[in-house]
């Protein structure tokens, strides 16, 4: 139950999540932040109603249909149940979480500019996405249950809402016109900006999203080569109030010699060129949300497209 006293990671996870398509409620306001509001509390009221219903279905359940979860005490207080009692008791301490997309194209929509552009913009960024954590704070507290507010990730979820978008309203500048909507708060990864204001701009952001989140800066270059200017990163990430943060730059390598560091086309260490020897390309390490992956053909079109659009952060 939700309970300030147990605040604690372990015998706890996400037992649903919904996300809300911000972008379109900002479309279908055509720029009167009025209905806006008005249109998001209804769509977080939805949203929490059908993670109620969710909810209700999973406390059906019985310990004997976890066996791993329940049955080997790993979920806190599941050691005093038996295999036949029900598992609401122990839900109870997991999360609801309603998450949310493409801040950053909701505020071109409403007002023109997003939150890497203006204060303007950063002001109704943050009035938003604190209206969506107070409305699941007070469900908390009507409830008992442990409703929160999730940055959501969105590895697929960012080129579908953004199709669907755009077969229903056409190609809005700074909207609907690229591939990919830009995750949660994000400020848009192909605005320029350098790293320490992306991370001022996004690290309040972070306190508001209590079910998960993450920023990260693109560096170019081998941060070991610069290590001063790697610290300087860290260190403003921590005095940000960056809860989860991450310094994204290439790591390459090549299997015919092993060598491991920037590879461009050729590799440094024993010259060949990346077509050669049996046409065995070289390991490209990139990161999408939160995986790390070794080569662009394993992501989707839109965060292929997204990271092509990608600009280096400067320090």
């Amino acid at each position: 139950m939700y309970d300030p006293s147990r605040e604690i990671v372990t015998g706890r996870g996400n037992l649903s999540f919904t996300s809300v398509n911000l972008p379109r409620l900002a479309i279908e306001a055509n720029h009167d932040l009025d209905k806006f509001f008005d249109s998001l509390d209804n769509i977080m009221n939805l949203a929490i109603d059908q993670l109620k219903h969710r909810f209700e279905i999973q406390c059906q359940k019985k310990v004997r249909n976890f066996p791993f979860l329940m049955g080997q005490g790993i979920w806190m207080d599941s050691e005093n149940l038996a295999p036949d009692d029900s598992v609401a008791e122990v839900l109870k301490h997991g999360t609801l979480s309603v998450g949310f997309i493409g801040l950053a194209e909701t505020l071109k929509s409403l007002i023109g500019e997003h939150h890497g552009e203006s204060e303007r913009a950063r002001e109704l960024g943050l009035e938003i996405i604190g209206r969506m954590r107070k409305r699941l704070d007070k469900e908390a507290q009507d409830t008992g249950l442990n409703f929160s507010l999730l940055a959501t990730p969105a590895e697929g979820l960012s080129g579908r809402f953004v199709r669907m978008d755009k077969k229903r309203y056409g190609i809005i500048p700074g909207v609907t016109d690229r591939e990919y909507y830009t995750n949660s708060f994000h400020v848009p990864v192909y605005y320029p900006i350098s790293a320490f204001e992306k991370i001022q701009i996004e690290a309040p952001y972070h306190a508001l999203t209590n079910a998960g989140h993450i920023s990260y800066v693109e560096l170019d270059g081998d941060p070991l080569k610069n290590l001063s200017a790697f610290e300087k990163v860290i260190r403003c990430m921590k005095e940000s109030g960056i809860g989860y943060g991450s310094i994204n730059h290439p790591v390459d390598r090549d299997p015919v010699c092993g060598y491991t560091g920037i590879i461009n086309d050729v590799c440094p260490q024993c010259g060949r060129p990346e077509k050669d020897h049996n046409r065995i390309g070289f390991e490209r390490i990139r990161r999408i949300t939160g995986y790390l992956v070794g080569t662009l053909d394993r992501f989707n079109d839109a965060k292929r497209s997204e990271v092509e659009d990608r600009v280096k952060h400067n320090v």
